[in-house]
């Protein structure tokens, strides 16, 4: 199937069965080993179209994978976003008001505003506070080389580079400057913390090895933290390539478009032309820039490009 030249290798499939959990919060699952380790959660559909990550979470809770040691949460976040997702515009159901994956501060999460989102954030607060170890499970709307995105602490980058797959990192420096995901809520911020929070972005939406992908490497976190053995026939981890955030542009008037058709790792010039917000350029801040998840359709308020720098 096909949509604008979209092909649809991976549809949702209805969720009903996963509503109840066992924790009282509606899609999500704990499960306790009885024995000391970590607790480490897997959370996806933070985005309702990125369906990777329910491949991913339905994989755990349909093979009846438990904990050896420590705590197993697995969480279908956004599924009010994900139930409404048409293929006649499959990128609609990104989103139902606010992007869930900027709003896990307090000025959100106790604030006045209201929404689907900030409603299911509120819910699954607890559930995120109490993790220690976070796995958030992503995709993108290009087709385009997997990566880890995470905050420049250590301890996420010492896992992610263990992990070996993917093997493009976005590294933050200074956290997201346009909103607060759920791997930067409460302590997975704060450069003291002690837990490691991920985010995995397993290639384009739709397709199946994005979804493949995401089973590979919730396992591989999994086993990286003992809560599951670790299985023989993966690859020993390549060479590694890191670029650190420098900017993000936001789109600030309509009709914003880039110079050259891009999707993402795409590698420009210091002071060449990138794109055009309005009347604005928007130009590399240093040779070798390297842009990360360009807009597939730039919209008022949202973000237009990550420009980084290669590590």
């Amino acid at each position: 199937m096909q949509h604008e030249g979209t092909t649809f290798e991976v549809l949702p499939r209805s969720l009903d069965a996963y509503r109840a959990g066992n924790t009282g919060i509606d899609y999500v699952h704990s499960f306790d080993s009885g024995k000391p380790g970590p607790h480490v959660l897997v959370n996806a559909l933070t985005h309702g179209n990125e369906f990777c990550g329910m491949v991913a979470a339905a994989h755990l809770l349909d093979n009846n994978v438990r904990p050896k040691v420590g705590t197993l949460t697995v969480s279908f976040a956004n599924v009010e976003a994900y139930e409404s997702f048409s293929q006649d515009d499959p990128f609609a159901s990104r989103q139902l008001v606010h992007n869930l994956n900027r709003i896990w501060s307090p000025q959100w999460l106790d604030g006045e505003l209201d929404s689907p989102e900030i409603r299911r954030a509120r819910a699954l607060r607890p559930v995120v506070a109490a993790a220690d170890h976070i796995l958030d499970i992503h995709s993108t709307a290009q087709e385009v080389e997997p990566f880890w995105v995470y905050p420049a602490f250590e301890r996420n980058a010492r896992v992610a580079l263990a992990l070996g797959r993917p093997d493009v990192h976005l590294v933050m420096p200074g956290g997201m400057s346009t909103g607060t995901p759920l791997i930067e809520h409460g302590l997975h911020g704060e450069a003291h913390g002690q837990g490691v929070a991920l985010v995995a972005e397993c290639g384009q939406h739709f397709k199946r090895a994005s979804a493949d992908l995401a089973v590979d490497v919730t396992l591989r976190f999994l086993a990286h933290f003992g809560l599951i053995d670790t299985l023989p026939s993966w690859p020993t981890v390549g060479q590694q390539h890191r670029f650190e955030l420098l900017s993000t542009a936001v789109v600030k008037a309509e009709g914003a478009y880039f110079a050259r058709p891009v999707k993402g790792l795409e590698s420009f010039d210091k002071g060449e032309l990138i794109g055009f917000d309005g009347e604005e350029e928007v130009r590399a801040p240093c040779d070798a820039c390297t842009v990360f998840m360009p807009s597939r359709k730039p919209i008022v308020g949202r973000e237009f490009v990550y420009l980084t720098r290669p590590l």
